[in-house]
C-alpha cells in the first residue's frame, strides 16, 4: 500500500511536471511568436522608412539636376517681354529680333554637341555644372550690354549653356532613376522649363513699369539668381552609376544604386544588368570615333532608335511651341491687344497654364503610359493651332477674336505640357543603349534646337509674308502629321528598364508594338 501510494504520488508529480513543462513550452513557442511577429513588423517598418528615403533622395536629384532647365524657361518667357523693349532702347530692326531670339536656340546646338563627349569625360554631374557656368556667364553680359553686338556675345555664351544644359538634365535623371519612377523623374526639366517660363512672364509683367533702358536688364539680370541653387546641387547629387559603370568604378556605382533604390536585391541586379550593357563601352574599348560612326552608319536597330529619339525632338519643335512662347505678345496684339502691359498680363496666363498642366503629365506617364499622353497631346495641339489660324484670320481686333485667341494658344500650351512637352524628353533619353546614350541624345537635343532656331529665326517674316494666321494653320498641318509619326514611330517604354527597352529595337515589330520579352535581355549586348 504504501509503495503503491508512493508510487502513485510520484506518478502524479511527473504529470504535473509534465503539463508544466508543455504549459512553458507553450509559453515559449507563443513568445517566439510574438518575437517573430513583432520583428517582421519592424523589417516592415524599415523597409518603408528605407523606402519613403530613397524615393526622397532620388527626387532631390532629379529636382537639382533639373535647375538649369529653369534657366532656360526663363530666358525664353522673359525674352517675349523684354524684346519690347530692347527694340525702343537699342533702335533693333525686325531682322535684328529675330536674330535675338533665334541665336539661341542655334548655338545651343553646339553645346548639345559638345555636350554629350563632355559628359563621357567629366561625367554627368560636373557637365550639368559647367552648362550653369557658361549660362551665367553669358546671362551676365545680355543685362550689361550696351549694344546689339555685345547683347549677341552674351547670347551666344547662353545658348551654348542651354546646349549643354538641356541635353545632359534628361540622360542624368534616366540613368540614376529606377524604373518604375524614371518616367515621371525625367520629366522634372520639362517641368522646370515651364516654371522658368511663367517666372520669365511675370518678370516681364513686373519690371515693365520702369524705363525702357533699365527694365529689359533688370529682366534679364534675375535669371542669374538660380545659380546660386545649381552651386548648392553639386554638394547633393551623386554622379550617375552608369558613368561610373563605364568608367569601372564598380564600387562607387553600387554606394550610387544603394541610395537610389529600395533593397539590395536591387540593387545587384540593376548593376549587372548595367555592367552586361557596359561590356564593351569602357573608356579603352569604345572611343568617341567608334561611337559617331555606329551613330552615322547605324543598324537597323539604332537607326530605328535614331528616327524615333531625333524625330519626336523635331516634332516637338516645329509645330511651334516656341513661336508661341517667344511671340505670344505679337499674337496676341495680332488679335486686337493693344497696351504693353494688358499683352505682358496675358502671357502670363499662358504660363501659368504651361506650367500647372505639365504637373497632369507627371502623375500619368508612368500609369498610362509614354504614347497615350503622345495622342492626347498632339491631336489637341493640332485641333488649337487651326483654331488659333482661324480666329486670327477671320475674327481679329475684337473681344470676341481676343477672348478666343487666348483660349486657343493656353489650349495648345496645355496640350503640348500634358503629352509631347514632357514625353519628348523622356523617350529620347531612355531608348538609346548605354554606349551611345550620351551622344545620341545630343544629336536629338541638336535637332530639337534646331528646329526651335529655324521656327524662331523666321516666324515674323513668315507671318508678314502670308499673316500670322497663315503661319498657325502651317503649324497645324505639321502637328497633323507629328499624330501619324507618334502611332508609326514610337513605341511604349512604360515599366521597362533601359536595358529592356534597347531590346524593342531590334526588331521593327516589336517597334511598333511595343512589346519585348525578358528573355531577350541576354543579347543586349551584341557578341563578339
Amino acid at each position: 500500500m504504501g509503495v503503491g501510494a508512493g508510487e502513485e504520488d510520484g506518478g502524479l508529480d511527473m504529470a504535473e511536471e509534465k503539463g508544466n513543462r508543455y504549459r512553458r513550452m507553450d509559453s515559449d513557442l507563443a513568445e517566439e511568436d510574438d518575437g517573430a511577429g513583432a520583428g517582421a513588423e519592424s523589417r516592415r517598418q524599415r523597409e518603408i522608412k528605407n523606402s519613403n528615403t530613397t524615393q526622397k533622395y532620388v527626387v532631390a536629384c532629379a529636382l537639382f539636376a533639373s535647375l538649369n532647365s529653369v534657366l532656360l524657361g526663363y530666358d525664353v518667357g522673359v525674352m517675349s517681354g523684354a524684346i519690347l523693349f530692347m527694340k525702343e532702347d537699342l533702335n533693333l530692326t525686325e531682322v535684328q529680333q529675330e536674330v535675338l531670339v533665334g541665336i539661341l536656340s542655334i548655338i545651343s546646338l553646339l553645346g548639345s554637341l559638345a555636350g554629350g563627349k563632355t559628359s563621357d569625360a567629366i561625367g554627368r554631374k560636373w557637365t550639368i555644372a559647367l552648362a550653369a557656368v557658361v549660362f551665367q556667364s553669358g546671362a551676365a553680359i545680355m543685362s550689361l550690354a550696351p549694344s546689339f553686338t555685345v547683347l549677341m556675345i552674351g547670347r551666344l555664351l547662353a545658348g551654348i549653356g542651354i546646349g549643354f544644359g538641356v541635353m545632359i538634365a534628361p540622360v542624368y535623371i534616366a540613368e540614376i532613376s529606377p524604373t518604375i519612377a524614371r518616367g515621371r523623374l525625367t520629366s522634372f526639366p520639362e517641368i522646370c522649363v515651364n516654371l522658368g517660363i511663367l517666372l520669365g512672364y511675370i518678370s516681364n509683367y513686373a519690371f515693365s513699369g520702369l524705363p525702357a533702358h533699365i527694365s529689359w536688364r533688370v529682366m534679364l539680370g534675375v535669371g542669374i539668381l538660380p545659380s546660386v541653387f545649381i552651386g548648392f546641387a553639386l554638394f547633393v547629387i551623386p554622379e550617375s552609376p552608369r558613368w561610373l559603370v563605364m568608367r569601372n568604378r564598380i564600387d562607387e556605382a553600387r554606394l550610387v544604386l544603394a541610395k537610389t533604390n529600395e533593397s539590395e536585391r536591387e540593387v545587384e541586379m540593376r548593376l549587372s544588368e548595367i555592367q552586361q550593357a557596359a561590356r564593351f563601352v569602357n573608356a579603352d574599348k569604345y572611343d568617341s570615333k567608334a561611337i559617331w560612326h555606329e551613330l552615322l552608319n547605324p543598324t537597323p536597330g539604332v537607326r530605328r532608335m535614331l528616327i524615333t529619339g531625333c524625330g519626336i525632338q523635331c516634332f516637338q519643335q516645329i509645330t511651334g511651341i516656341d513661336a508661341t512662347v517667344y511671340y505670344s505678345p505679337t499674337i496676341f496684339k495680332e488679335a486686337g491687344i493693344k497696351d504693353n502691359t494688358q499683352l505682358l498680363a496675358a502671357t502670363v496666363a499662358v504660363g501659368f497654364t504651361k506650367t500647372m498642366l505639365i504637373l497632369i503629365a507627371i502623375v500619368l506617364i508612368d500609369k498610362v503610359g509614354r504614347k497615350p499622353l503622345l495622342y492626347v497631346s498632339t491631336i489637341g495641339m493640332t485641333m488649337c493651332l487651326l483654331g488659333l489660324s482661324l480666329t486670327l484670320a477671320f475674327m481679329g481686333n475684337g473681344k470676341l477674336g481676343i477672348l478666343l485667341a487666348i483660349l486657343w494658344v493656353c489650349g495648345n500650351v496645355a496640350f503640348f505640357s500634358v503629352g509631347i512637352g514632357p514625353v519628348c524628353w523622356v523617350v529620347s533619353s531612355e531608348i538609346f543603349p548605354l554606349r551611345l546614350r550620351a551622344q545620341a541624345s545630343a544629336l536629338g537635343a541638336v535637332g530639337s534646337r534646331v528646329s526651335s532656331g529655324a521656327v524662331t529665326m523666321s516666324f515674323l517674316s513668315v507671318s508678314r509674308l502670308i499673316t500670322v494666321g497663315g503661319t498657325f494653320f502651317v503649324f497645324a498641318v505639321i502637328s497633323a502629321l507629328s499624330v501619324i509619326f507618334v502611332h508609326k514611330c514610337v513605341p511604349e517604354t512604360k515599366g521597362k528598364s533601359l536595358e529592356q527597352i534597347e531590346m524593342l529595337f531590334q526588331d521593327e515589330k516589336k517597334w511598333q508594338g511595343g512589346e519585348v520579352e525578358l528573355g531577350d535581355a541576354e543579347r543586349l549586348v551584341p557578341k563578339e
